[in-house]
């Protein structure tokens, strides 16, 4: 009875030993799918917080270029207001420099400028003060040409010394063309041929044109054509007193006089 009792004790005993030693074994699977369990719910959540990150940056961003656009567009703005200013300061500087410089103008180039608006602008003449004039030959002055008796005679030798212009003859004291008509028949756009060669006047050749006859006071250059009337295109001008200009030598211009 003693020996079957001690045997079913020790076979309980290495029955429950047997138990205690595999339950771990059961139980390490278990731990091991919990882990994993924690570790895929972690990257479902990862994932789902990421379309919202992505979201909540989608606006910053759009705001931020926004942003940068419109600091690009106040750019030119701010680069054009300097150079405007800039701009503005030279405009008005210079216009102070101007009416400086008039202001400091001395009386002597005031007197200057209004001979030079004179010699520009035929001043009126009575015409018994242009007849006067003419019969006292007041342009004799300086070494002026004492005109000659023949047509072949008026032409010079060196006419660059010969020639006098009416700044030299101490003005013009003629009659003078009244400007409307002048402004029809005279100046620069009327040229003309005087055709027929001058009759010698006062001893001084004589053309007519316009209704007007003129007196040459200089001789003709010794480099012209004796028949140069014929052929040259002339015209009449005024520059403090008046002038006969051929378009062929455009540097050449004989002094005259309208004939009373």
């Amino acid at each position: 009875m003693i020996t079957m009792q001690f045997v079913r004790t020790t076979a309980a005993a290495g029955l429950f030993l047997l138990l205690s030693a595999t339950a771990p074994m059961y139980a390490q699977p278990d731990k091991k799918t919990e882990k994993q369990g924690n570790a895929e719910k972690q990257k479902g959540e990862s994932a789902a917080r990421q379309p919202a990150q992505r979201q909540q940056a989608q606006p910053q961003q759009r705001q931020q270029s926004q942003q940068q656009q419109r600091q690009q567009a106040a750019q030119p703005q701010q680069r054009q207001q300097p150079q405007q200013a800039q701009r503005q300061q030279s405009q008005q500087m210079q216009r102070q420099q101007s009416q400086q410089m008039q202001r400091q103008q001395s009386p002597q180039m005031q007197r200057q400028q209004a001979v030079q608006q004179q010699r520009m602008q035929p001043q009126p003449v009575q015409r018994q003060q242009a007849v006067a004039w003419q019969q006292q030959r007041g342009w004799l002055t300086q070494g002026a040409w004492q005109g000659n008796r023949s047509w072949q005679l008026g032409r010079a030798q060196q006419w660059d010394r010969e020639h006098r212009d009416w700044m030299q003859r101490g003005g013009y004291g003629g009659y003078y063309i009244p400007q409307s008509i002048f402004s029809i028949s005279f100046g620069r756009q009327h040229w003309f041929r005087i055709s027929s060669r001058p009759t010698m006047y006062m001893g001084y050749p004589r053309f007519q044109y316009g209704g007007y006859s003129f007196l040459l006071l200089d001789p003709w250059p010794e480099y012209w054509q004796e028949n140069w009337y014929q052929n040259d295109q002339v015209y009449v001008d005024y520059d403090d007193g008046y002038y006969l200009y051929n378009r062929r030598y455009p540097s050449v211009r004989l002094a005259i006089t309208v004939a009373m």
